[in-house]
């Protein structure tokens, strides 16, 4: 029997595993496999994929012998498989155990002494020192310093803490109330809780404390890059936030996002990713600093980002980027996003609420009628599906009157 060209496997999810299963579906028609711990609510009831739900999916005593058998199941079935990574930790469980799979995926992934200079944040800064990246002020703080740190800062509160990696496997699963993604810190004692906070939850890893960058979310950028298998940049996109997640775990991810253009940043990076060797997708987090004129990176993760649907309403299609490369060996030249496209995870009128800056909230009105939302799709609307995930985009409502707070003025 004649094999099939490819098959996409898609490890995770969220919404992001969700984005990429449409932009598969969307160029090429061919059915992707989903891989994950538990269906999300994002990919709750669709039909444009096949899924297995693996217990534990996330541990290497599970993952390997689970993708390892599926992957061999597969190489009897198609010409190429193509592994597409939904998270970090996913990508590091790829990274770490590539040895393994060797030979029966087709896309690159970082190297694993890569990933290593900047799969966490202090990592990352060190490789940005070294390549000319900016970044804010920043304490690196270890576990038996954290409640003293504050003592002996370079700079004043307010502040921001970080844990070295929010998307680690530890950090991931650690439950305790206090707990977000980011925390925005104005005084002494909100950092002494917090720090007491995961001293108790038995957090192990280092703490980022950073300077606060004045603005709002709106100053904030994203960018997401593919680099092919000969380690050059083939495309990349640039996004400016106008709005952020404010629910506690979902803090700093992104809301709402308008494509832009700017040259020499996208310069900038694509020689970053091209001198160190970079394979694959990766996203930049950063934040425009209207006192110095420069853009201070707070980290890349190997992946695109959550909100990476933002790329293909600026009309680039990150799936078809990478299978063209590694499955059919089409070269194509290095190209970045249109601007002025608008993606959102929140109802538009979420946004025309909590965005306060007159210039965005002109553009926001002209560009709702062209907006792109990951989970709605229109060959995709069971009846069980739009009810799930109608419910989830009203939810942000009640989200945000609990949580919002304005960062420009004072992250409280």
């Amino acid at each position: 029997m004649e094999k099939k060209p490819f098959l996409p496997i898609v490890l995770g999810s969220d919404e992001n595993a969700y984005g990429c299963v449409r932009l598969i579906c969307e160029k090429y028609q061919v059915r992707p496999l989903l891989v994950c711990r538990r269906l999300l609510i994002p990919t709750m009831h669709s039909k444009l994929f096949d899924y297995r739900v693996i217990d534990h999916f996330d541990r290497d005593d599970v993952f390997v012998p689970s993708l390892l058998s599926i992957l061999k199941e597969k190489s009897t079935v198609y010409e190429k498989l193509v592994v597409v990574t939904c998270s970090d930790y996913y990508t590091g469980l790829m990274v770490k155990h590539g040895q393994a799979f060797q030979g029966l995926v087709a896309n690159p992934f970082p190297s694993a002494s890569l990933l290593e200079r900047f799969e966490t944040k202090d990592r990352f800064y060190a490789l940005c020192d070294e390549f000319g990246l900016d970044y804010p002020k920043t304490v690196i703080v270890e576990p038996q310093d954290r409640m003293t740190a504050c003592d002996f800062l370079p700079f004043d509160f307010p502040i921001v803490v970080k844990p070295e990696n929010s998307n680690a496997y530890e950090y991931l699963h650690l439950h305790f109330q206090e707990k977000k993604k980011v925390y925005f810190l104005t005084s002494k004692a909100e950092y002494l809780h917090v720090a007491a906070a995961l001293n108790a939850a038995n957090y192990h890893g280092k703490l980022i404390i950073q300077e606060f960058i004045r603005g709002g979310d709106d100053a904030m950028r994203v960018m997401n890059c593919y680099s092919g298998a000969d380690g050059k940049v083939r495309v990349s996109c640039l996004g400016q936030p106008v709005l952020e997640e404010y629910e506690p775990s979902m803090l700093g991810n992104y809301a709402a996002i308008i494509s832009r253009q700017d040259e020499a940043l996208c310069q900038k990076v694509s020689s970053f990713l091209n001198a160190i060797g970079y394979r694959g997708f990766s996203n930049f987090d950063m934040k425009y600093d209207a006192a110095t004129g420069r853009y201070l990176m707070f980290e890349i993760n190997p992946r695109l980002g959550r909100s990476s649907f933002f790329v293909r309403a600026a009309g680039i299609n990150m799936m078809e980027e990478m299978i063209e490369d590694v499955v059919f060996g089409r070269e194509r030249d290095f190209h970045r996003g249109a601007a002025g496209a608008m993606w959102s995870n929140v109802p538009l009128r979420v946004l025309r609420k909590y965005v306060k800056n007159p210039i965005l909230k002109k553009e926001i009105k002209q560009l709702s009628h062209h907006c792109w939302f990951t989970l709605l799709c229109k060959g995709d609307r069971s009846v069980k599906r739009v009810y799930r995930i109608t419910r989830y985009y009203l939810s942000h409502f009640k989200k945000y009157r609990k949580y919002y707070f304005q960062k420009e003025d004072t992250p409280i």
